[in-house]
């Protein structure tokens, strides 16, 4: 019983410090992290960190892994709770859950915070090209269907435009999160969803 029971207490152990150092790198950032941060935000000695995680890169890795899957969780159900027979709506969806609405979004402060080591690492590197291109992926689908429904005129090819709205949320996300205060939600927003009628000819967005 207890060697069967042993793989899931240590898949819950990973994941509560994969938490833990979520939570950690939020309030500190990546450069004034210690192991010592980690361990009081799981309310586990260092050694136990250590144990599960020798390199912290290893353990800052599987916190940006397991952040980048949680946020596109996040915008697939946007998109599937959209009735399917309302390609608008789903654009809509999607168009509605890719800023952060205040400077200290915890899921993308967390996001831009380490998508600063892709520079510097190619897992990183690999995470933040992934998360990118499956967003491009899922506003490909939304455009594709709009136009073969006939609801979409668009401007370009689905996947150009689709490039363009992912990296015009990247852009306008990091200006919220970097506390400009020429750039609240509201405004990005709007921002936004002006591009995205213009470039789909559909108003109702």
């Amino acid at each position: 019983m207890g060697k069967a029971g042993r793989p899931r207490n240590q898949t819950a152990r990973r994941e509560a410090l994969v938490s833990a150092a979520g939570r950690a790198i939020a309030q500190r950032g990546l450069e004034g992290l210690r192991i010592k941060d980690i361990a009081d935000a799981a309310g586990v000695s260092q050694g136990s960190v250590l144990y599960y995680y020798p390199e912290l890169d290893d353990l800052v890795l599987e916190v940006h892994r397991g952040a980048v899957e949680s946020y596109l969780a996040s915008r697939q159900r946007a998109y599937d709770e959209a009735p399917t027979g309302d390609p608008g709506g789903r654009l809509r969806a999607l168009l509605h859950s890719g800023l952060p609405r205040a400077a200290d979004d915890a899921v993308h402060g967390l996001l831009y915070e380490l998508h600063r080591r892709a520079g510097r690492s190619p897992g990183h590197a690999e995470l933040m090209t992934s998360l990118f291109a499956r967003e491009v992926a899922l506003y490909t689908i939304a455009l594709e269907v709009g136009a073969a429904t006939g609801v979409f005129t668009l401007a370009a090819s689905a996947q150009d435009l689709a490039h363009g709205l992912v990296a015009m949320e990247d852009g306008f996300g990091l200006h919220i999160v970097s506390h400009n205060a020429a750039m609240r939600w509201d405004k990005a927003r709007e921002l936004i969803i002006a591009h995205a009628r213009a470039v789909t000819g559909y108003d109702d967005l």
